[in-house]
């Protein structure tokens, strides 16, 4: 897309980059915010989407979960790069003042999502459940563009590892807090869509309202132009090869979270026969997030101490295809658990600091939202190939110890990768 590229030293705080580190109130409500989010994002995934779906089609749950989740994560694709698009270029004027162009998206979308999560909570046809997951992933995505851009909006380079620990620590510690609150607090699939609800907007809402977010002037807006929009989405890898690396490697290493974890439920069911798999699940999430809040931040502040981001993220994808290889060889009990901490401790790395690796490889200061965006495309992406892919690989391909083979091959490739990144040590 052709943007208005403003005169070198007059960029308006909205576009300039940012030096002053943010606070600690900033950073609680931002992690607050990413908690509603991934909450609302994981928890039906893992544990209600697979109750409801089940309880509708129990014979063929595999292909059906499958055709629920891949429909959500393509409707996801599709929106989180134009929500992030037009937040680029929001203007909105409240009480005679301009006010900024990113809350906007967090507010309108959380409204949505819990209003999808009723809609949900009220489904008894696949068709239903499908149509209603598809309307709670339109509108998340919308919430989710707007908070990703707020860590190159706001955060220092300097401080980006760090914060981008406790931003990405929500990703699974926003499951165990969902599982926790359908499971123990609540009972029924409807129920736990009932709190789902409440929660997203009791936890991401205080962010949009509490903090600052700069307006972006009108000499410094590009026209809207629909054609032009959708053009932008394609941002050229001759012209920016380490973009394209970028995203690349995220594809894969989500592409291996996708496959490992889709099937955690009926692996510990059908695999590994434990006797209780829906408790058997939330003691495997309650690992796995330990073992992330563990390394997240220790990990993104070493980066931003050393200045070097790439070395980090080869380790943690070398940490999480051992875990993966583990439940491949051993697909017992014993062995899930131990899989378990070490993926989160694997991914709570990745996920600090390919964050910030990926900020500073994104092209120009006025696409923040779209680029980021597109980067989100390689997260949504792999949730609709990875259940076409491991349905046929548990069903017809050698199982669970090939599903996890493949997912640690996929990992470990996607990490390596990040090696052909130049512009970032």
């Amino acid at each position: 897309m052709t943007a208005v590229q403003p005169v070198p030293g007059t960029l308006p705080a909205a576009l300039a980059e940012p030096t002053v580190p943010v606070r600690r109130g900033w950073i609680a409500l931002i992690f607050s915010a990413n908690l509603g989010v991934w909450m609302a994002f994981f928890t039906p995934i893992q544990i209600l989407l697979p109750q409801q779906v089940e309880s509708i089609a129990p014979v063929g749950k595999e292909g059906m979960l499958a055709v629920v989740t891949g429909l959500g994560a393509l409707a996801a694709v599709l929106a989180n790069p134009l929500a992030g698009a037009l937040s680029d270029r929001t203007a909105l004027r409240l009480a005679g003042r301009d006010v900024g162009r990113r809350h906007v998206w967090t507010v309108v979308g959380a409204l949505l999502a819990a209003g999808s999560f009723l809609l949900l909570a009220r489904q008894h046809t696949i068709a239903g459940v499908a149509l209603a997951w598809v309307a709670a992933q339109l509108s998340l995505n919308a919430m989710l563009a707007a908070l990703t851009s707020a860590l190159p909006d706001r955060v220092p380079v300097a401080q980006r590892g760090g914060v981008s620990g406790w931003v990405g620590i929500p990703q699974a510690l926003g499951l165990v807090v969902g599982a926790v609150l359908v499971t123990s607090v609540v009972t029924g699939t409807g129920a736990g869509y009932l709190v789902l609800a409440l929660a997203l907007l009791v936890l991401a809402l205080p962010f949009a309202l509490l903090t600052p977010d700069d307006p972006l002037p009108r000499t410094h807006r590009s026209t809207l132009r629909w054609r032009q929009l959708l053009a932008g989405m394609w941002v050229d890898p001759r012209r920016h090869p380490d973009f394209a690396w970028a995203w690349g490697t995220r594809f894969l290493v989500q592409m291996g979270n996708a496959l490992g974890t889709l099937y955690l439920l009926y692996f510990l069911q059908d695999q590994v026969r434990h006797g209780d798999p829906e408790a058997g699940l939330l003691i495997l999430i309650l690992l796995y997030t330990a073992g992330m809040m563990a390394t997240a931040v220790v990990s993104g502040r070493l980066s931003d101490r050393t200045g070097r981001r790439k070395v980090f993220v080869i380790w943690s994808g070398v940490i999480m295809a051992v875990a993966a290889l583990l439940l491949a060889a051993a697909p017992v009990w014993p062995a899930a658990l131990v899989a378990a901490l070490l993926l989160g401790a694997g991914y709570g790395v990745y996920l600090a600091v390919d964050a910030a690796l990926i900020t500073q490889v994104l092209p120009v200061a006025t696409d923040r939202g779209k680029d980021l965006g597109v980067i989100n495309i390689a997260n949504a992406a792999p949730q609709v190939l990875g259940p076409a892919l491991s349905a046929p690989i548990v069903v017809h391909l050698g199982g669970y110890p090939t599903l996890y083979a493949v997912t640690a091959a996929v990992t470990l490739l996607g990490s390596v990768l990040v090696v052909n990144i130049r512009s970032v040590p």
